[in-house]
């Protein structure tokens, strides 16, 4: 069994990370399939997917981001971890994945100003207050707020421990509401969680910290990160670095570089992946990130062909390739690799996939369903 990190590493190998045994380097990204129940429970639809993910040999599964407080969800059909009661509904995922071999991390997440009002039946919080036309439209958080809102990240990562999740991956991306509070384009607090960088990552950290004292040394912990926010007064690439490294020092296990948010402009963000030199969305920053932080790195962003998975790896650039849509459009896309069908995924990056679960009908490839029909 290999450690993540070997220096000639190869895809479709074992590794261990903090204990976790995993098949082989391709790991599912977090998606939102809109495939939950009204009360956040999986559903068995949403169970099949995972467990056709486990036989497409990904090596591990994380799922769609679950909310950690009601006020926290963001779309209809998201899991929900935000109560005791969500356990038993979570456990029935955990157990249809490790029937069939597989590892599953649950992706947690509150939605900060961007959760759903209509869902969630009340204004918004966040980092900082919003105002529209004269309106408040989200409340920053008190002080006493933010601890209220660490015991709730923490309490959802011990119900993921009790559902019997191999390991939790935090949302700390896209805009939500970790990544609000590391972000100055959406965090003007002048308190010790706003301002530097160091205060803008306080909150996170103090999540970290307390969710790895509630859960233990020897149970992985991971996040998604923000390469970068393309979005002006946004986390710079140079700044990411630095919270990584602090998330290192912090007994964070791994991390998964992303980029953008919910509010971040179009023209701003990397292109559709086309040729293979234009595949890797966030190339330079993951180089960046190996010359400076230590723990492996989950790279996600426009990777779509097996030569350039393996560049990654073997090159040392990632330690882990983790695909999204790409798995939404062909599920067994792993396995086909592994047995020598080397062609790129059919993915071709329309995200029309998201229109179907919109309509409450859980994501899936319109393109292919189309050709196939």
């Amino acid at each position: 069994m290999k450690d993540a990190q070997n220096v000639m590493a190869e895809l479709f190998e074992p590794t261990l990370l903090n204990g976790m045994e995993l098949s082989n380097r391709f790991v599912r990204s977090a998606t939102w399939e809109g495939l939950a129940t009204k009360g956040g429970a999986p559903s068995p639809q949403l169970n099949g997917m995972m467990v056709e993910l486990v036989e497409g040999q990904v090596g591990l599964i994380i799922t769609g981001y679950a909310f950690v407080r009601a006020d926290g969800q963001s779309s209809p059909g998201q899991l929900a971890v935000h109560d005791d009661t969500c356990v038993a509904g979570l456990r029935t995922m955990v157990e249809a994945v490790h029937a069939v071999g597989g590892k599953i991390a649950l992706q947690m997440v509150h939605a900060g100003r961007f959760a759903n009002t209509g869902i969630i039946g009340m204004g918004t919080v966040g980092p900082s207050s919003v105002e529209q036309d004269g309106k408040v439209t989200c409340q920053a958080m008190s002080q006493l707020e933010i601890q209220g809102m660490i015991s709730a990240f923490t309490q959802a990562a011990l119900r993921a421990k009790q559902a019997g999740f191999d390991a939790i991956q935090l949302h700390g991306a896209h805009g939500f509401l970790l990544s609000q509070f590391l972000s100055h384009a959406f965090n003007k607090r002048t308190d010790n969680y706003g301002g530097c960088l160091e205060n803008r990552a306080r909150f996170l950290l103090e999540v970290v910290r307390n969710i790895r004292k509630a859960v233990g040394t020897r149970y992985p912990l991971l996040i998604k990160l923000n390469s970068e926010d393309f979005l002006d007064d946004g986390m710079t690439g140079e700044e990411s670095i630095q919270v990584a490294s602090l998330l290192e020092e912090a007994s964070l296990d791994a991390i998964e570089l992303s980029g953008g948010t919910v509010a971040s402009p179009q023209e701003f963000l990397p292109p559709r992946p086309g040729k293979q030199e234009h595949e890797v969305f966030y190339l330079e920053a993951a180089r960046l990130y190996k010359k400076r932080v230590g723990i492996p790195l989950m790279l996600v962003g426009g990777i779509r062909s097996y030569q350039t998975a393996t560049e990654l790896v073997s090159g040392g650039v990632a330690d882990y390739i983790s695909l999204g849509r790409p798995l939404i459009c062909e599920p067994g896309l792993v396995k086909r690799w592994h047995d020598g069908d080397r062609r790129p995924s059919e993915c071709g990056s329309c995200n029309g996939c998201f229109e179907p679960a919109t309509a409450g009908k859980g994501v899936y490839c319109v393109r292919l369903q189309r050709k196939r029909s």
